[in-house]
């Protein structure tokens, strides 16, 4: 093969790997923005659940202040009884003291139903608090994981630059220039294998002669079709 373009073959293969690196990049961080969204949903179903309690207990206290009018009406009542005097009076007064304790009881019953709902929701937000706290232990050690990794990756990431810079300073730079144009629109296509006689860029088949000159591999070939270098590669023994 031509020294120029088993040159372009590895610095193309050298080009994708660096392409490759953002991907792993974003894979590695992916773990860290997941636990940061769990976090950050259950900060909001917490929010939320303060919200809701502050408004049980609201209910309880209007609920409280509703007890004491109403027992205060009772007594109020029981005191009226002792001084009726006709039996018209005294039924008035008990119709209105069984409503009176009837309001009492109802007003009593719905403190008791608060009660449960507001046991609920307190027992609700201590496990999510619980919860939050995992989380929060499980993304430090997500963040230490990151870290490792990343700084190996990054050891990976140098050393690849570092035998591209070596390759570069090697390649003739008509030939760089004429690699980096075709690259600039297709990306980690440029430089391509041919197989079963058909640019593996495009997927046209090469014609003879043009296949021919990719065999002997003695200059640069481009693809007639989609304009990408070409380069014969060793096909599957089947």
């Amino acid at each position: 093969m031509n020294k120029h373009l088993e040159q372009l073959v590895l610095l193309s293969k050298i080009d994708q790997e660096i392409d490759s690196f953002e991907p792993r990049i974003d894979s590695i961080a992916k773990n860290l923005k997941d636990a940061e969204n769990k976090i950050s949903q259950i900060n909001t179903q917490i929010s939320d659940l303060e919200l809701e309690i502050e408004d049980v207990k609201n209910q309880k206290n209007q609920n409280n202040l509703h007890i004491s009018e109403f027992s205060a009406k009772i007594k109020e009542l029981g005191k009226k009884s002792g001084s009726v005097k006709t039996e018209k009076e005294a039924n008035a007064l008990k119709i209105e003291e069984d409503i009176a304790k009837e309001q009492l009881d109802s007003a009593n019953d719905e403190i008791i139903r608060l009660d449960k709902i507001l046991e609920n929701k307190e027992l609700f937000k201590k496990e999510l608090l619980e919860k939050k706290a995992k989380e929060e232990q499980d993304i430090e050690a997500i963040k230490a994981s990151i870290k490792t990794q990343m700084e190996a990756l990054e050891k990976e990431r140098m050393d690849v630059y570092a035998k591209k810079t070596k390759l570069v300073a090697d390649i003739n730079l008509k030939v760089l220039s004429f690699y980096e144009k075709i690259r600039k629109w297709a990306k980690n296509t440029a430089v391509v294998a041919v197989k079963k006689q058909a640019c593996y860029g495009c997927f046209m088949k090469i014609y003879d002669k043009t296949y021919l000159s990719v065999i002997k591999g003695e200059e640069i070939i481009t693809c007639p079709h989609c304009g990408r270098i070409l380069y014969k590669e060793q096909e599957d023994k089947s």
